[in-house]
């Protein structure tokens, strides 16, 4: 009975499962992240993330085809870098989890947008399509890294690669518009991505957000 229990709250609420995951990749990672293990470790995650987002995406307007397509490929290049290292295939892993994580993002917009009521998935939703963006943003910001090292800087170890745990700290400071990131863009293109993503961020609370909070207020009135 209590399998089954999580199994109909899973079935209800995927987007409340995917938000638990990447938040417990965010809590757990560092404390791994200088290991072998836990660069494979990293890897196998990935592809528990990726196979959860593709499970979301079929309760949104998003094609499923579509996020199997990228998810496919981008699961075998994590494989390989987990299993044996390759860190020639980083930027083409990289590359295919943005573009991933912004299709799943964009399709739980939509999932938001389409409904005239909210429901307590959709406000999950809410938070996951935060998560997605960022994780999506932190892989443009790995790959831009990798093709051009030195583009990102920071006040410890300054002229060393930036680590993801670091990358995804500055992409959640920018995407809030917290600014207290201590990870410094400081290359043209490292600086446009930037620029996106605050735009992005301020885009998503004041048109999505927004609606979602006055679609639960509008009862009460």
């Amino acid at each position: 009975m209590r399998y089954s229990r999580y199994y109909i709250l899973t079935r209800r609420h995927p987007s409340a499962i995917l938000l638990v995951v990447q938040l417990l990749g965010l809590v757990l990672y560092p404390f791994i992240e200088n290991t072998e293990a836990g660069r494979i470790a990293f890897g196998a995650f990935g592809i528990v993330v990726l196979f959860i987002t593709t499970r979301m995406v079929r309760r949104t307007p998003g094609l499923t085809w579509v996020s199997v397509c990228i998810a496919l490929p981008a699961i075998v290049l994590l494989a390989l870098q987990a299993l044996w290292g390759m860190p020639q295939l980083l930027p083409w892993s990289a590359g295919l989890e943005a573009v991933f994580y912004f299709y799943a993002a964009f399709s739980l917009i939509a999932y938001m947008m389409e409904d005239h009521r909210a429901t307590t998935d959709e406000l999950f939703a809410a938070g996951a399509t935060f998560t997605l963006l960022a994780w999506a943003f932190t892989y443009l910001f790995v790959l831009t890294q990798a093709l051009q090292p030195g583009c990102y800087s920071a006040m410890v170890n300054p002229g060393e690669p930036r680590s993801w745990t670091e990358l995804m700290f500055l992409s959640f400071a920018l995407l809030s518009s917290t600014g207290i990131g201590d990870v410094i863009p400081i290359t043209p293109h490292a600086r446009a991505l930037a620029s996106l993503e605050m735009f992005t961020g301020v885009i998503y609370l004041a048109a999505v957000v927004s609606r979602l909070i006055g679609l639960t207020l509008l009862p009460r009135k």
